[in-house]
C-alpha cells in the first residue's frame, strides 16, 4: 500500500467510469499556475469585471428581509417565467408563453438537463470545436459521446463547412449542439446558416441544442445575432440553454433558464427536482430584476465590450506574431502565436513572462490547439496593460 497516496485512491476503479473520467479543466490548470502572482492580469475566464449591479442585489435582499427562504416552485417562480417569456418578446419581435421556460441552478445545470433529455450511454452529440469544454463534459458524464468538427479560420473568420457537419452524423447521433456566438472563437452564425443547420437536423431526425448565450453581443450593430428562434417552426427539436451570468454580471449567483417544448415540463420539473430541487427564490427575485432594469446595463456591458475587442485586436496586431480576426460576437478574442503549436504550454509561459492569465485553447478540443482565447471584457485600462504586456513578451 502506498502511504502517501489520498485515502480511497485504491477504491476509484470501481468508481462508474462517466464519473471516474469526467476531465479536468485544462483552463483551470493555468489559473492554479496563476491565481497567487501579485498584479498578474486575469483573462482566462468567461466573465467581466463588473459586480452585479445595485438593483439587482436590491431584489435579492428585498426577498431575504421578506422570509423567502423556503422550498418553492421547480419549475421557477411564475413571475419569472412570465419575464422571461416578456424578455423573448421583445428580443425576438413575436409572443412567447411562459410555458416554454424554466429556471435552473446555472447555464451549466441547463446544458446537463439538455444533454439528459434527448442522450444517453453510447448515442453521439455532434458538435463544432474548438468550443466550450464543459459541453463534452456534460456528454461525458451522461455516458454519450462527442463528435467534434472542427472549424475552419479562412478568410479572417471561422467557418463551419456543413457538409462535414452532416458527414458526421451516424445512426447514435442524436443532436448537434450549436453555440452561436461561439466561446472561444466569436464565430457567429449567420440567419442562413442556422436555416441550412436546422434543415440537415431536420433531414435526419435529429436534436439541436442551442447555446445562445452571448446572443447580445454582437459588433455589426444590430441589437442581437441570428437565432434558430428565427428560422424555427413550433414543431422543431431545439432545445435552447441559457444564463444570467454574462448580459448581468451574475456569473456567481448560479441562474439559467432552459426552453423547450411546453409539453416537456413535467419531465423538465422531475430533472430539477431530482438535482438541486429549485433554485433560491432571493435569486430569482434578482432575474426578475436584471430583465426587468437591465436593458442600461446590458448595453453599457456592450459598449465595454466593443471598446475591448479593439484595443485587443489592434493590440495583437501590431506585434506582427499573431493570427487573429476580431471576432463577430461573444467577448473572446481567439487568436495563435507564429512559432507556438502548444497553447497549453505557451499560456504557462505567458503567466511567467507577462503576467498576463489566457486560456490555452488545448482546452477547446480539436482546431484549438494553437490559440489562446483573451476575454476583453474588462476596463479599457486592464486591456490596454494586458495588451502592452504580452507586446513586450511577444517580442522577446
Amino acid at each position: 500500500m502506498n502511504m502517501h497516496a489520498p485515502a480511497g485512491t485504491s477504491l476509484i476503479a470501481d468508481l462508474r467510469p462517466e464519473a471516474r473520467n469526467a476531465p479536468e479543466s485544462g483552463i483551470v490548470e493555468v489559473v492554479n499556475h496563476g491565481r497567487l502572482k501579485p498584479g498578474l492580469i486575469p483573462l482566462w475566464v468567461g466573465e467581466g469585471d463588473l459586480p452585479t449591479p445595485d438593483f439587482i442585489v436590491r431584489a435579492a435582499n428585498q426577498s431575504l428581509a421578506d422570509g423567502e427562504t423556503f422550498y418553492t416552485w421547480q419549475r421557477g417562480i411564475p413571475e419569472l417565467r412570465e419575464a422571461l417569456a416578456r424578455y423573448h418578446s421583445a428580443l425576438y419581435g413575436r409572443p412567447f408563453a411562459m410555458d416554454r421556460f424554466y429556471v435552473t441552478g446555472s447555464g451549466m445545470q441547463s446544458v446537463q438537463i439538455a444533454v439528459r433529455l434527448i442522450a444517453g450511454v453510447g448515442d453521439e452529440l455532434i458538435i463544432p470545436t474548438p468550443a466550450w469544454p464543459n459541453f463534452a463534459a456534460a456528454m461525458g458524464i451522461a455516458g454519450a459521446n462527442p463528435v467534434c468538427v472542427p472549424m475552419q479560420f479562412k478568410d479572417g473568420r471561422f467557418t463551419l463547412d456543413l457538409e462535414k457537419l452532416e458527414a458526421a452524423i451516424s445512426p447514435r447521433t442524436r443532436a448537434f449542439v450549436i453555440n452561436s456566438p461561439a466561446n472561444p472563437t466569436g464565430w457567429t452564425a449567420t440567419r442562413d446558416e442556422l436555416a441550412a443547420i436546422l434543415a440537415i437536423a431536420r433531414k435526419h431526425g435529429i436534436w439541436i441544442i442551442a447555446d445562445e448565450i452571448y446572443a447580445r453581443f454582437v459588433y455589426d450593430g444590430s441589437p442581437r445575432a441570428a437565432s434558430f428562434h428565427d428560422v424555427m417552426e413550433q414543431e422543431d427539436r431545439i432545445l435552447f440553454v441559457q444564463t444570467f451570468s454574462k448580459n448581468w454580471a451574475m456569473t456567481g449567483w448560479r441562474v439559467g433558464w432552459i426552453e423547450v417544448p411546453p409539453a416537456f415540463g413535467q419531465i423538465v420539473e422531475n430533472l430539477i427536482q431530482y438535482s438541486t430541487s429549485g433554485s433560491p427564490v432571493f435569486v430569482q427575485r434578482a432575474a426578475i430584476a436584471a430583465l426587468e432594469e437591465g436593458e442600461p446595463f446590458v448595453a453599457q456591458q456592450i459598449a465595454r465590450a466593443t471598446e475591448g475587442r479593439r484595443i485587443v485586436a489592434e493590440g495583437l496586431k501590431a506585434t506582427n506574431r499573431v493570427e487573429l480576426q476580431a471576432p463577430d460576437g461573444a467577448f473572446y478574442q481567439f487568436f495563435s502565436v507564429d512559432g507556438w503549436t502548444d497553447s497549453r504550454k505557451l499560456a504557462i509561459e505567458l503567466v511567467d513572462t507577462a503576467n498576463v492569465g489566457l486560456a490555452p485553447g488545448t482546452a477547446f478540443g480539436p482546431g484549438g490547439e494553437t490559440g489562446l482565447r483573451f476575454c476583453f471584457a474588462r476596463k479599457a485600462s486592464d486591456l490596454r496593460e494586458a495588451v502592452a504586456r504580452l507586446q513586450k513578451a511577444l517580442a522577446g
